[in-house]
């Protein structure tokens, strides 16, 4: 108060008025930083999260957020946990995995409804469907038979027998016209399309049932609790970044993300979009009912139910400390 009343008075000697003066002296609020973890180097998949910083949908909500890639040997889910990253970007696994080792990490919105993983063939293959696949060698990585694979073992009867390495290269798919491997819906016509002479089929395993949950938000609990506020205003702040991304102009989005990593490829940024939303990948399921982001209950545990059969956690696990619709359900509709 005293520093205020010298600054007031100091500029009372320069004909300001007491009440501009007193307002021209009040400290100003500093906006609350949130380090948030990305999943992968910047792409159309954060799109929801560039938009707000650029459109200035953060500053506005009176945070300061730093955008912070991520990249093959960058553990987000470790650096939250560790406090290094105050929130970070997953999938319903991230939180899964932390509460079966007793970790207290809590997914509290997802912007992608439907997973993007798929299962590529070639297209003169007979390929047209899940079931085309069941007996063929397939090639995927091994942390993902932990995740899709264990799903499709246990809903389709896929079998370990089938699994051939994955070496994150398209040269032995593209080398051999009877190769199926795991991608990705956002970038396999593209990617692998360019260098055939017919684009490749892609199975999108949500179509199927895989119900996992991407491009998620997860923090740890004592920091969800702490910053209740600041949560709830990034979370609603990146609602509005999605949506302004699937339905208005993205552009804002594509030039942060071009910043943030010069070697990303605009046509492929923008092929992603076009994917984004002509599959529904934001704007379907939950989202449709409570905004962008939502999630349920349902789905939490048809998805669990699932994974549980298949092993990869025990049926004692309270998944339901692995999120909260507290944050992410907070509208009606899109």
């Amino acid at each position: 108060m005293k520093l205020l009343s010298i600054c007031s008075a100091a500029l009372r000697r320069l004909g300001v008025s007491l009440g501009l003066a007193a307002l021209a002296c009040m400290p100003a609020h500093a906006a609350e930083k949130i380090r948030f973890g990305l999943n992968w180097y910047p792409q159309a998949e954060h799109c929801g999260w560039f938009q707000a910083q650029a459109a200035g949908l953060y500053r506005k909500a009176g945070l300061d957020v730093a955008l912070i890639g991520g990249s093959p040997d960058r553990n987000i889910a470790l650096l939250v946990a560790a406090g290094e990253l105050d929130l970070g970007m997953g999938s319903s696994f991230t939180t899964l995995n932390m509460v079966a080792r007793n970790i207290p990490g809590r997914t509290i919105a997802a912007f992608l409804q439907k997973d993007p993983q798929t299962l590529v063939a070639h297209a003169d293959q007979g390929v047209k469907t899940l079931a085309d696949l069941k007996d063929r060698p397939i090639m995927v990585a091994k942390f993902s038979q932990a995740e899709f694979w264990a799903f499709l073992k246990q809903k389709y009867g896929f079998k370990d027998s089938q699994l051939r390495p994955y070496a994150y290269s398209s040269v032995p798919f593209l080398a051999d016209r009877k190769a199926v491997q795991q991608g990705y819906i956002t970038e396999d016509a593209l990617l692998l399309g360019k260098e055939l002479p017919t684009p490749p089929v892609s199975i999108l395993l949500a179509d199927y049932g895989y119900d996992n949950y991407a491009s998620t938000i997860f923090g740890m609990d004592r920091y969800l609790a702490a910053h209740e506020k600041a949560v709830a205003a990034f979370v609603e702040a990146t609602r509005a970044g999605w949506q302004q991304c699937i339905d208005g102009d993205y552009t804002p989005a594509l030039n942060a993300v071009l910043a943030a990593d010069p070697k990303h490829d605009v046509a492929l940024f923008h092929f992603k979009m076009k994917q984004l939303k002509a599959l529904g990948m934001v704007k379907s399921g939950d989202a449709l009912q409570a905004g962008a982001g939502a999630m349920s209950d349902a789905r939490w545990k048809r998805f669990f139910d699932t994974m549980s059969a298949a092993g990869i956690y025990p049926a004692s696990l309270d998944y339901r400390s692995a999120y909260s619709l507290r944050f992410s359900n907070a509208k009606t509709g899109w």
